[in-house]
């Protein structure tokens, strides 16, 4: 059955990447296309001359447009070939943890991969005059939104002592009735504990999709912003101030982390990726993760 399941996914891939491939040679055919129409309405805008009919440039004014959207259309098809990839692969690695064939990995294997799906995270790219969707960077979920199964999460967990900590977490499963996640710890093979039961109000989704601070600043925690941040190396989310938000699509936030131990109360600049970056929310508890 494993082996009947992982072939089953490897086709959904294999056929995925191929239509992958032919929408990138159409985006070539497309975008050549749209170079040229705009070679063409430059020169004839240069060209023309007083009193001369405007109807051929309002003509290749329209051409231009229509094939800058049809080079976008292509553009998007093959982003969302990408994003089916994705979901077919960590549906998968949700299937092999439910039978227990997940493999032993090493906290060091673990932190790299984590930093990985951070940074490819898919990027939003909206239509103009488009609001970014909830979860693409610091726009929070709905309401009522229930994070699905696989899905990371903040998680705020009893540690060894009496406090609490937000932790790094997987969403098992959620019960409608109680209204309640099961989850578990990032880390569950190197922790006690790895599994917990937890309100809806004890996790926190986090971000699904990245924005662009040169098209969507708004999405993005600004300067000066109290958060909560996955400290770098480690899988707890640590009070933080936003030193500098992210400048252009593949920056990181640049954060002072809370600490006493420094005069300033803040450490010094530490960088971390837009999925790891959430709302600050006040716990009821004083303790050390605060």
């Amino acid at each position: 059955m494993p082996f009947t399941a992982d072939a089953a996914a490897a086709q959904q891939v294999q056929e995925r990447l191929k239509s992958l491939q032919q929408l990138v040679h159409e985006i070539e055919k497309k975008r050549h296309q749209s170079e040229q129409g705009i070679i063409s309405l430059q020169r004839y805008a240069q060209d023309e001359k007083p009193g001369q009919s405007s109807q051929k440039l309002k003509s290749l004014y329209k051409t231009a447009i229509l094939q800058g959207e049809q080079e976008e259309e292509v553009i998007r098809k093959a982003l969302q070939k990408i994003t089916e990839i994705r979901n077919i692969k960590n549906e998968r690695r949700i299937q092999s943890r439910i039978a227990s064939n997940k493999e032993s990995i090493r906290k060091g294997i673990w932190m790299k991969m984590l930093s990985s799906s951070a940074q490819t995270l898919p990027l939003y790219v909206g239509k103009i005059g488009e609001k970014p969707p909830p979860l693409c960077g610091a726009v929070p979920a709905d309401p009522n939104y229930i994070a699905r199964v696989g899905d990371m999460v903040a998680a705020l967990v009893k540690d060894s002592g009496d406090g609490e900590n937000w932790i790094l977490a997987e969403v098992v499963s959620y019960n409608n009735t109680t209204s309640k996640y099961e989850i578990d710890d990032i880390l569950k093979e190197q922790n006690q504990k790895g599994r917990h039961t937890l309100s809806r109000r004890r996790v926190i989704p986090l971000p699904l999709m990245r924005a662009n601070p040169e098209t969507d600043p708004q999405a993005l925690f600004p300067q000066g912003t109290l958060v909560m941040a996955l400290f770098p190396q480690t899988t707890c989310f640590y009070k933080a101030l936003v030193n500098k938000p992210p400048a252009t699509l593949i920056d990181e936030y640049e954060l002072l982390f809370e600490d006493p131990t420094y005069q300033e109360g803040y450490s010094p600049p530490h960088y971390v990726v837009q999925r790891y970056v959430i709302a600050y929310k006040q716990k009821n508890k004083q303790n050390t993760a605060t």
